[in-house]
C-alpha cells in the first residue's frame, strides 16, 4: 500500500524508478513532495531536482540528465510528467520518443538518479512492452480511489505514519465526520496526533471533540435527521450552517445533491446493482453509496419525487428573488 512506499522512502531505502498512476491527485502529490523532502538537504535541490513534459520533452533528453552526475549531492531526482505513450490513447506527437532507449535505461538504471514516471491517468495500456517492463523494475503505486476497506485501512497507516493508533469506531465517525476527501482526512489525522501526542491512542470523544465538519457532512446528518422526521434538529443544522456564513444557495444545492443520489441508489439498486458497481456508475465515493442506501429505504418512491420537486420549486425561488434566500429551506423543512 501507498504508506509502505512512504516508509521505504523516509528510511532512505529509494528505487531508482518510481511509476505513479491514477487519477487520485492527492496521492501523487504527497509522494513527490516526500520524495523532495527526503532526498535533498539545503541547496542540493536547486541543482539536482529536475521536471518534464513528455509532451514537450523527448524521453533522451530526460535520460542524458538521469545519467549525469548529480552536483554537489548524492542523488538526482527527475519527474517525468503526462508519459502518454503508456496508455491506449491515440496521440498526435508533438516530440518523438526514442522508446528503445527508455527500456534500455530501465534494464540498467542510473544509480545515483531517481526517476519518478507520473501518469496521471485512470489506465495504462497493460499490452505494451515498456508498461511491462516499468511496472516489473520501479516501485508502483496506484493513485485510485479508496473504497470503504481501503479508505478505513489509509486511515490506520496513516495514522500510525504519524505514530499514533486509532481505534476501529474512531475510523468509522472520523469518514463520517469528515467525508472521503484525502486531502481533509489527512489535516484532520495530523491534528488528532498533534493533539493525542506521540504513541497514544485516538478514540471516538477526540475524535468528537476535535473533527471538524464538512459542509457535506453537515447536509448529511441534517438529511438524516429528516430521515428519522427530527424536522426540529434538522432546522438547528441549518441555522448552525447559517451562522458560518454557508451560502443558503448552496446548502440547497448539496441537499438536492444527496436527495438526488438517494433516489438513484434506489433506483438502481431495484435494477439488480451491487453498491461498487453503482459507485462506479455514478463516480461518487462507495462509502456514500452505503450511507445513501441506508437513507432510501426510509423512503417511498413517490416521496422521494415529491422531495426533488419541493427542492426544485426552493431553487426557482431563491434564485428569482421572490422571497428571502434563507427562507425556501426553511419552508422545505417546515412542509415536511
Amino acid at each position: 500500500m501507498i504508506l509502505d512506499i512512504w516508509k521505504q522512502i523516509k528510511s532512505k531505502q529509494y528505487s531508482p524508478i518510481y511509476l505513479l498512476y491514477g487519477t487520485e491527485a492527492f496521492l501523487i502529490n504527497e509522494t513527490r513532495q516526500l520524495l523532495v523532502k527526503e532526498v535533498f538537504q539545503g541547496e542540493e535541490t536547486d541543482f539536482n531536482l529536475s521536471s518534464y513534459d513528455l509532451e514537450e520533452t523527448p524521453i533522451e533528453e530526460v535520460l542524458e540528465e538521469a545519467e549525469t552526475l548529480p552536483f554537489l549531492g548524492e542523488k538526482r531526482l527527475i519527474f517525468v510528467n503526462n508519459p502518454y505513450f503508456l496508455t491506449a490513447e491515440k496521440k498526435k506527437d508533438k516530440v518523438e520518443h526514442n522508446l528503445s532507449k527508455f527500456e534500455a535505461y530501465l534494464k540498467e538504471p542510473s544509480p545515483f538518479s531517481i526517476l519518478v514516471v507520473n501518469a496521471p491517468y485512470e489506465k495504462l495500456d497493460e499490452r505494451k512492452k515498456l508498461t511491462k517492463e516499468l511496472k516489473r523494475v520501479g516501485q508502483v503505486l496506484e493513485a485510485k480511489k479508496l473504497n470503504e476497506r481501503e479508505l478505513k485501512g489509509w486511515i490506520k497507516q496513516r495514522a500510525s505514519f504519524n505514530h499514533v493508533e486509532i481505534d476501529d469506531d474512531a475510523i468509522d465517525l472520523m469518514i463520517v465526520l469528515a467525508g472521503t476527501n484525502l486531502f481533509m482526512l489527512t489535516s484532520e489525522l495530523d491534528k488528532l496526533a498533534l493533539y493525542t501526542g506521540e504513541h497514544q491512542r485516538i478514540n471516538t470523544e477526540i475524535v468528537e471533540k476535535l473533527v471538524s465538519r464538512s459542509l457535506e457532512q453537515n447536509i448529511f446528518t441534517l438529511v438524516e435527521k429528516v430521515v428519522q422526521r427530527k424536522i426540529d434538529e434538522a432546522l438547528r443544522i441549518y441555522y448552525d450552517l447559517l451562522k458560518q456564513k454557508e451560502e443558503p444557495i448552496k446548502i440547497l444545492a448539496v441537499i438536492t445533491g444527496q436527495f438526488r443520489l438517494i433516489y438513484q441508489v434506489k433506483e438502481l439498486s431495484r435494477r439488480g446493482y451491487g453498491q461498487q458497481q453503482i459507485a462506479g456508475f455514478l463516480k461518487v465515493h462507495p462509502f456514500r453509496i452505503k450511507m445513501a442506501a441506508g437513507q432510501a429505504k426510509m423512503f417511498k418512491d413517490e416521496d422521494l419525487i415529491k422531495i426533488i420537486n419541493m427542492l426544485a420549486d426552493a431553487d426557482y425561488q431563491m434564485k428569482t428573488g421572490a422571497i428571502n434566500k434563507e427562507m425556501p429551506i426553511e419552508l422545505f423543512l417546515f412542509h415536511l
